[in-house]
């Protein structure tokens, strides 16, 4: 897996159009700056709005995945985000003209050509990835349904499939390196039974839909009058069913090219989880519905994880930020300096880390020959470690001030000397607003806490400031 953060050379636009809407539609990757996210965003709109990849924005999953935010709904994401996800990337705006990406041959290979033909750029900066400590566990006994993410120190996947059909079985299917996604999966279509087409249709749905961008499966008896129904349904001069079980309008690419298509779909519903795994996802009989279920599971111990364990620092990890590029966004100058590296950087989480030396200058005066670290500069540690947290949410970080307007509720538990590490740790109580923040700051010391306070903080563009580049800005 990479370990840095991507995003793509140039902006890419792929058309076609939306399986379940029938609009054609034009979809456009564009390069984002790093810890941007994936975002989708509806040019056809008023305002432009912005949709977050966030399974919390999920809205509908009638055979398939489609999320809201802002006014604006995206239908039909998960080929989509399967091929990011699958490309390992990190940072992109998904420009679209319509409700619904293009359902193009029903698979990703289209959207990973389009991508890998523009190029995939590494960034510099370090992908915060959630790593399973303990196995998370899913099961819907009605559907006979069974999701599960255990330990591994890579991304890996196994799915099973059963619809307990003479034609389509039980199958299997493994990826066991995302690296190897472009080539074993990305190609692999989605499929329905015939029983369902025409009911799919009546619903509003596969409006978009033709016998070429799909499996459609064979389950029972078909009548010739059938046939000559969904040849004329579809608009395709001659329709047969195939010896495999299936209708003559595709070539299997793969004797378990089901089995694929479900894996590709659950790599593109967890990438809603909003941040790249380390886990060995195993799936038995998964679907939208689950998947979903699935994934809420999983960033709810995300975030419990996220606010109830005290950092983990590693000094052999290579950090997110050092402070030479701490300071190239924050003014601050020596002495005042109060953190030496940021280790953990998300939308609402910052993580920074402070090494106390006996060679601090203010360590004569307080006290001599009994050397504390000042409470004052602990909270000035808090605030620095936020305003990195605050910059986060604008394109251009050096372009802003970050001011210092309010503390409150600040314990100090415990004192901190000279040798001790002091891990910062700021997380936002509310979403950002109107250049205000507002956050929860914890300092810790050997796993204790040492200090904690509510803080509030405003950022503020500089005069004469240029106008943010074409990379969008969080919003």
């Amino acid at each position: 897996m990479n370990t840095k953060q991507h995003t793509i050379n140039e902006p890419v636009t792929v058309s076609g159009v939306g399986l379940h809407t029938g609009v054609n539609v034009n979809m456009t990757f564009v390069p984002a700056d790093i810890n941007y996210g994936m975002k989708f965003q509806r040019v056809d709109l008023p305002g432009k709005p912005t949709v977050d990849v966030d399974v919390d924005n999920v809205v509908d999953l009638a055979r398939g995945t489609s999320i809201e935010q802002n006014g604006a709904r995206i239908n039909t994401v998960e080929h989509t985000l399967a091929a990011l996800v699958g490309l390992q990337i990190d940072n992109i705006l998904i420009q679209l003209d319509g409700p619904e990406p293009p359902i193009m041959d029903g698979s990703s290979i289209e959207f990973v050509n389009a991508l890998l033909a523009v190029g995939v750029v590494e960034q510099n900066a370090l992908r915060d990835f959630y790593e399973i400590r303990e196995g998370i566990h899913y099961r819907d006994n009605e559907r006979n349904v069974e999701l599960a993410a255990l330990p591994l120190d890579d991304y890996r996947l196994t799915v099973m499939v059963d619809y307990n059909s003479p034609v389509l079985g039980s199958q299997h299917a493994g990826l066991f390196d995302i690296a190897k996604f472009a080539e074993e999966i990305a190609n692999c279509r989605t499929f329905c039974f015939l029983h369902e087409l025409e009911m799919l249709y009546k619903a509003n749905l596969i409006q978009g839909g033709d016998l070429n961008n799909a499996i459609v499966v064979v389950d029972r008896v078909v009548k010739e009058e059938e046939i000559q129904y969904l040849a004329d349904l579809f608009k395709v001069e001659k329709v047969e069913v195939k010896s495999e079980g299936i209708l003559n309008n595709v070539q299997l690419r793969y004797k378990n090219e089901p089995a694929r298509h479900k894996l590709l779909d659950v790599i593109g519903d967890l990438a809603l989880i909003g941040r790249p795994i380390k886990a060995h996802i195993l799936a038995a009989r998964p679907g939208h519905a689950a998947n979903i279920a699935f994934a809420k599971i999983i960033k709810q111990k995300m975030n419990e994880t996220a606010k109830n364990t005290v950092p983990v620092y590693n000094p052999a990890k290579p950090p997110i930020y050092t402070a030479a590029q701490i300071y190239s966004m924050l003014p601050h100058e020596a002495p005042f300096k109060m953190i030496d590296k940021i280790i953990h950087l998300d939308d609402a989480t910052v993580v920074g880390v402070k090494n106390v030396s006996i060679n601090e200058p203010f360590f004569t005066g307080h006290f001599p020959g009994n050397p504390v670290f000042p409470g004052v500069f602990q909270i000035e540690g808090l605030a620095q470690t936020g305003g990195i947290l605050a910059l986060n949410s604008v394109s251009d970080p050096e372009n802003y001030w970050t001011y210092f307007l309010g503390v409150e509720n600040c314990r100090f538990r415990k004192m901190v000397v000279p040798g001790d590490t002091i891990i910062y740790k700021c997380e936002l109580l509310v979403p950002i607003k109107r250049g205000i923040i507002k956050m929860q700051g914890v300092a810790y010391v050997a796993g204790q806490i040492v200090c904690e306070a509510q803080m509030t903080a405003s950022i503020v563009r500089k005069q004469n400031a240029p106008v943010p580049h074409a990379i969008p800005s969080v919003n």
